[in-house]
């Protein structure tokens, strides 16, 4: 195992019990990525703050990621998960648009509070378009 993966596992391992659903709905999310081709991640633990995992294509040449899933380190923990606004549509407009929110740009953000299988096939399909973006390296 990577040491990037022993350090994730780690940290879902340690995650409270009693917020298991947002837990669950990050280990589906990392699964999920770890099935797309070409794709990096990276882990970014801010204690109290937040840890962030993030994605990245192979070919993207002028952005650092394509996805950021962040756990949001509040009572409860909380996930949002965030693109640059110009890699996804939002066809449900379910997103929030952050202007300057993420790394500085424009981001769109899903905040994810609960277990909400409809969110997170919806979460999946972004996630696939943005995937997709980067590997052409649209931006």
């Amino acid at each position: 195992m990577e040491p990037i993966q022993r350090e994730i596992e780690s940290f879902v391992a340690q995650w409270p019990i009693a917020q298991d659903s947002s837990r669950r709905i990050f280990v589906e999310l990392r699964n999920f990525l770890l099935k797309q081709a070409a794709t990096t991640l990276s882990f970014k633990p801010r204690p109290e703050v937040s840890y962030s995992l993030r994605a990245r294509h192979l070919n993207q040449l002028g952005k650092p990621l394509f996805v950021m899933i962040d756990v949001i380190d509040h009572e409860p923990r909380w996930l949002s998960v965030c693109f640059y606004d110009q890699m996804v549509t939002d066809p449900e407009d379910w997103g929030d648009c952050v202007p300057g929110g993420l790394l500085g740009e424009d981001g769109l953000c899903f905040d994810v509070e609960g277990e909400s299988e409809e969110l997170l096939a919806y979460l999946k399909e972004r996630i696939s378009e943005a995937h997709n973006a980067a590997s052409v390296d649209i931006l």
